[in-house]
């Protein structure tokens, strides 16, 4: 059964909508101009409107079906847009964006088997959240430690330990899921009558 269409318009889902259409515009100015300020307000927004949609979808009582696919997927399509450009750009080494991107790919295949079973998708673990909020305050970071300076100095030593907090948990994240889809897959669905 569809939802109905007040539940799809929303001001969450809006949000996650514009924060997708945001994408390809951090990408060419991080690769194309290299206007690193314009990309970092960009990411800013970004990371801001993640943590609205959510708040605002509780707040509003807004949550849809829809929106708790569009969060997810405007996280994943940003950090794998940073994670290219950045490694593009020499910032950050391509053996992290592997072990990230990595994690993500099995993560689909997890999701396919899943709906193969019957089930859909598990619920957003708070290591998950945890994760992908060190992850996208770690990325503009990077960038911003690119500068010289003081500033960029510190900025770097923060963004590196957001990198390793981030990346290990985005890593230990994938394992719960990967649990959850295990057992759910061992559990047959039970009929509806």
């Amino acid at each position: 059964m569809s939802e109905p269409l007040g539940r799809l318009w929303t001001i969450p889902n809006a949000l996650s909508v514009a924060r997708l259409l945001g994408v390809p515009l951090f990408l060419w100015l991080l690769l194309g101009p290299h206007a690193n300020v314009l990309a970092l307000i960009v990411l800013a927004v970004a990371g801001f409107t993640d943590w609205a949609d959510g708040v605002l979808a509780r707040k509003l009582n807004q949550q849809s079906r829809l929106g708790a696919l569009l969060d997810p997927a405007a996280d994943r399509l940003y950090i794998f847009a940073t994670l290219v450009g950045l490694v593009l750009r020499d910032i950050l080494p391509l053996w992290i964006a592997i072990v990230l991107v990595g994690r993500d790919a099995v993560l689909t295949v997890g999701l396919a088997l899943l709906r193969r079973a019957g089930y859909g998708p598990p619920e957003v673990h708070y290591l998950g959240k945890a994760a992908t909020f060190c992850l996208l305050y770690a990325f503009p970071l990077l960038v911003l430690g690119t500068y010289h300076g003081p500033v960029a100095e510190a900025a770097r030593a923060i963004a590196w330990g957001f990198t390793i907090w981030g990346g290990g948990l985005y890593v230990w994240a994938g394992a719960v899921y990967l649990k959850q889809v295990a057992g759910l897959i061992r559990r047959p669905v039970a009929a509806t009558p």
